[in-house]
């Protein structure tokens, strides 16, 4: 078992300094009234307009919608200023939130809405239509409808919900008859203060839900303490990385995961600092032009991401120049990437680890001693130990890694068995395989779900992967198991390639060379691209399928 410090408590830095959620926002506001907080779609708006439409917000819904404090309200919107807004507001409103993945299917909203009991919606207008198909069949009542220009000034708010709607005909025709818009909302007089925050009678302050990589998703119930605990946690590992209230950090990965959500929403807000919302990571042109022209202090990614941009011909039009730190989670960070981005930005990669529920941040690289190749150490008061499938625990090499601190959930949503299943004593079984070296550095090795049995030898997709990823002529790869009679499994491997002359002969002579003979991947498939995940994290699970489908299976 490896702990980590305890927390150094300074004044900006105790966790039990606030008592909630509604707290730490009404300290923000207070302390940064007049700082930048957010930007998007070339617009800013500062901490005391983001103070001010929560407060108006709050006030809405608690004296129009009907929600009693304790409802849940799901918020599922992209990347845009009215994310901010709402969550803020439903804090204030005494609401639990349920942060939504705007690009769900029907099937996957209506899941979530019931298995949360959701009341009320906040929804961006492209996905009505589907909300309109599964409505009756939730317990939503309230629904408010914006439109991403809404909270842009004038004619360029109006402007740009005609070009998504009327031009680019991004918003699908549906009916939502009892629906409220975010306009209406605002232009609606209020009686009730909304800057008194309403106590919700439980601790309980966000469900997320987690991937659901097999099954349905589960949701993770993570109270106040949690969140406000993992916040000053990955403050203390972030020290002489952040200068308060005057960074400027960009946001590609989506506020409603557990990560940009804990950075953007609460730590950088917390710090005083200027998110750069970035609503479609996936258009790098898009976001290229976004960040040509800002003095970027930081980002955070993932690897697929800083993928694309290092290979961006307009990648030095960027200016780096105040560059100071670069954070990397979500999926494993391949070392040749990070090596072309700090060549190109000059700041390193510092690779970091979290799940849902661990609120999410569980490890981090310190700046000042990264350790490629790992996920960092412990945050402060976290715990970590590794076990094998018989419980006992692994003194050396690897095995499944266990953490406990403060920061790990409640407990799963209405799922008292899948809770005592994840969690022991305290401890949260993460289903990742890991090795832990002397100094506390963790190494994920892989999904536990993901492993590939050959021949009763274990094999660890990633490893294959960071191989073959480092050849020249391969972009990005993913590997899978297929079933295999004399074997039990066999490895498929997937490659998008960065060379077409690269042929299936070069990979095996490159696998060759660095793996042993029951890891050598037996088919290999060019493709154009993988599936990914709304983050670009690769689902080896849609490549599984589509295999099952292909054997009729």
């Amino acid at each position: 078992m490896y702990s980590a410090p305890p927390l150094e408590r300074t004044q900006d830095l105790d966790p039990e300094q606030f008592a909630n959620l509604p707290e730490l926002f009404e300290h923000v506001f207070e302390r940064w009234a007049d700082r930048s907080a957010f930007t998007c779609l070339g617009h800013t708006i500062t901490y005391r307009e983001l103070d001010e439409a929560s407060a108006h917000l709050a006030a809405w819904l608690r004296e129009h919608s009907g929600l009693k404090p304790g409802d849940r309200i799901a918020i599922q919107l992209p990347n845009l200023l009215q994310f901010p807004v709402a969550v803020v507001a439903a804090a204030r409103a005494g609401l639990i939130i349920v942060n939504t993945n705007p690009l769900y299917t029907a099937r996957e909203m209506k899941h979530q809405f019931k298995d949360s009991g959701a009341k009320a919606v906040v929804i961006l207008a492209n996905f009505g239509e589907k909300l309109q198909s599964i409505l009756p069949e939730t317990d939503i009542e309230t629904v408010i409808v914006t439109e991403p220009g809404d909270m842009l000034p004038g004619l360029k708010g109006k402007l740009t919900n005609f070009v998504i709607k009327y031009v680019k005909k991004m918003v699908p025709s549906y009916s939502l008859p009892d629906a409220v818009s975010w306009k209406k909302v605002f232009a609606t007089k209020t009686s009730v203060n909304g800057r008194e925050a309403v106590d919700s009678g439980t601790d309980v302050a966000i469900i997320l839900y987690t991937g659901g990589t097999t099954g349905l998703a589960k949701g993770a119930m993570l109270t106040h303490s949690n969140l406000l605990w993992n916040m000053m946690q990955l403050r203390s590992a972030s020290k002489g990385l952040i200068n308060d209230g005057e960074d400027t950090i960009v946001a590609p990965l989506p506020l409603y995961h557990t990560y940009a959500f804990m950075l953007h929403v609460l730590s950088q807000a917390y710090a005083g600092n200027h998110n750069i919302l970035i609503p479609n990571p996936r258009d790098i042109d898009g976001l290229i032009k976004t960040l040509k022209g800002i003095q970027i202090n930081g980002i955070v990614g993932i690897n697929t991401l800083y993928l694309a941009m290092c290979r961006h011909k307009d990648i030095n039009q960027l200016d780096f120049s105040d560059m100071r730190f670069s954070g990397a989670g979500g999926m494993a960070m391949s070392v040749s990437v990070a090596k072309e981005w700090e060549s190109i930005t000059g700041s390193p990669v510092s690779e970091g680890y979290g799940l849902t529920e661990c609120s999410p941040v569980v490890s981090v690289n310190p700046h000042e001693k990264i350790k490629l190749g790992t996920v960092g150490q412990p945050v402060p008061e976290t715990s970590i130990k590794l076990m094998d499938e018989e419980g006992n625990e692994v003194s050396e090499g690897r095995g499944e890694l266990w953490v406990k601190g403060p920061q790990v959930m409640k407990g799963y949503w209405q799922n008292e068995q899948a809770t005592a299943e994840s969690i022991e004593d305290g401890w949260f079984k993460t289903g990742d395989y890991a090795t832990i070296d002397e100094e506390g550095y963790i190494k994920i090795v892989d999904r536990k779900k993901d492993m590939i049995i050959v021949s009763g030898f274990n094999v660890f997709p990633s490893e294959v992967e960071e191989v073959v990823n480092s050849h020249p002529g391969v972009s990005e790869s993913a590997v899978i198991g297929i079933p295999e009679e004399k074997t039990g499994e066999m490895i498929k491997l997937f490659v998008v390639r960065r060379d077409d002359v690269l042929s299936k002969n070069d990979i095996k002579s490159h696998c060759r060379e660095n793996l042993t003979n029951y890891k050598m991947p037996r088919i290999i498939e060019f493709v154009d691209d993988l599936p990914k995940s709304n983050v670009g994290k690769i689902l080896r699970r849609e490549l599984r399928e589509q295999e099952l489908e292909k054997n009729g299976n």
